[in-house]
């Protein structure tokens, strides 16, 4: 066998297909390396259970060097969906798996892989009959190269076939709103408090499966991946929306049963950056093609502290007489996500705005980013100061839009009928009021 990597292999796979000659791809590779890439194959090709994000292609039984676990993915995973058999080998257990892809992004043996959901796209993003949509995260603003602006960025990914690019900030700043309107209605008293429900599916998870009790805390808000997702399909019902980001846990929250209306494929920043090399696509070298409408607001949701600023920030804007405004915490990484949440379960509240990124610095610290965090954060505070409006309730854009998609006033997001597509429940209450999981 070659030393072929995952990578590797999806790199010629993308090639293959954009070429027009999948077939023949997938047959020199299993000629190049021999039977043990095909399990590689047949999940780059976006082969494997479709409910299901995270697999593994072979036995692993190595001590990645951790002397209270057995490996490093067995540390990382957040639900303790790692186990060992007899042998020593890696067990997924997919009861508990939620498909956050940590395991994956630590495995040093590629034992553990993602599904990679491109390939099946390649042929409608060349055949262009039905609108494919780029909607990209917040944290891709210098990912690709700090000369690679957005509107390079957007003549790139039309390059590649896709029919237009849209910033998922633009739709933050829409769910902005909608955080301060439930702060508004929900923290009227010391002692309040909401966990912020945006961005992160795997704090999602932590509330969700390990601090249930916190539940009806969370505020009822879908991702701005999921928004931005039911916001294209809802003014171009043909089309299809793949969502680019730093997180393989996206992958899998794209696939929940209540939001998978919204989002058709997932890719990371790292296949991109894979899928441009493999087509021979330098985005720096683009032209621009500029349509930039989001707030200052939107566009720093991608670090630490970015929400809570964001909803802060536009709480003052429309409700400037509130008593009570936002009195924020955030955590970022697994361990620091459990440790808030655990102390607010021990009623140590400290805050009355909770929010929580599993990626240290946030999603500019996501798995699959091409820059250093650091780096990222500047970049991103940067980006958002170079908006014309702080908030979304200076945006004629962001105002324009939900006009778009029936929102006559902001206090319409607040409307359980009209909101449905910017909403999502996170609990059910029995009969008694107890949580029903």
């Amino acid at each position: 066998m070659t030393n072929l990597t995952y990578d590797d292999i999806f790199k010629e796979l993308v090639k293959s297909a954009y070429d027009g000659n999948l077939k023949e791809g997938i047959q020199q590779l299993k000629e190049k390396g021999g039977s043990e890439v095909e399990e590689y194959i047949h999940y780059a090709t976006g082969g494997g259970d479709p409910e299901r994000v995270v697999f593994k292609v072979k036995n692993c039984v190595h001590d990645c060097g951790y002397a209270d676990a057995n490996g490093d993915c067995q540390v990382s995973c957040l639900m303790e969906a790692i186990e060992r058999d007899e042998q020593g080998n890696v067990v997924i257990n997919g009861g508990s798996c939620t498909d956050c892809g940590e395991c994956v992004s630590v495995c040093q043996h590629e034992c553990l892989v993602d599904k990679k959901e491109f390939i099946p796209l390649v042929e409608v993003l060349k055949d262009r009959k039905v609108p494919v949509f780029a909607i990209i995260a917040p944290a891709f603003i210098g990912q690709f190269g700090e000369d690679v602006t957005p509107g390079k960025m957007r003549a790139a990914l039309k390059r590649l076939g896709f029919y237009g690019m849209v910033e998922v900030a633009l739709f933050a700043d829409i769910l902005t709103f909608k955080e301060a309107l439930e702060f508004d209605a929900h923290v009227n008293k010391e002692g309040d408090f909401v966990l912020t429900s945006m961005c992160c599916p795997m704090w999602v998870s932590m509330v969700k499966k390990v601090y249930t009790k916190l539940a009806p805390h969370i505020t009822p808000s879908v991702s701005p991946m999921v928004a931005c997702g039911r916001g294209i399909k809802k003014l171009h019902p043909d089309a299809k929306v793949v969502f680019i980001g730093p997180c393989i846990a996206k992958k899998a929250e794209a696939k929940e049963p209540d939001v998978r209306d919204a989002v058709d494929v997932v890719i990371t920043f790292k296949e991109l950056q894979q899928i441009f090399e493999a087509v021979g696509i330098n985005p720096a070298e683009m032209e621009e093609d500029e349509k930039e409408h989001s707030s200052t607001g939107g566009r720093i949701y991608a670090r630490t502290g970015g929400v809570s600023k964001a909803v802060s920030d536009t709480l003052k804007r429309i409700r400037p007489d509130k008593p009570i405004q936002i009195k924020a915490v955030q955590a970022h990484g697994v361990k620091e996500c459990r440790q808030m949440l655990q102390d607010a379960l021990a009623g140590k509240i400290v805050a009355n705005f909770y929010e929580g990124m599993g990626c240290k610095g946030g999603c500019v610290g996501g798995p699959h980013v091409l820059i250093d965090p650091a780096k990222g954060t500047e970049l991103v505070n940067n980006y958002g100061e170079e908006a014309n409006s702080l908030t979304p309730a200076d945006n004629k854009y962001v105002l324009a839009l939900l006009k778009s998609l029936g929102f006559d006033e902001i206090d319409d997001l607040f409307d359980e009928e009209k909101a449905k597509i910017f909403s999502r429940s996170f609990y059910e209450k029995g009969e008694n009021g107890a949580i029903v999981q």
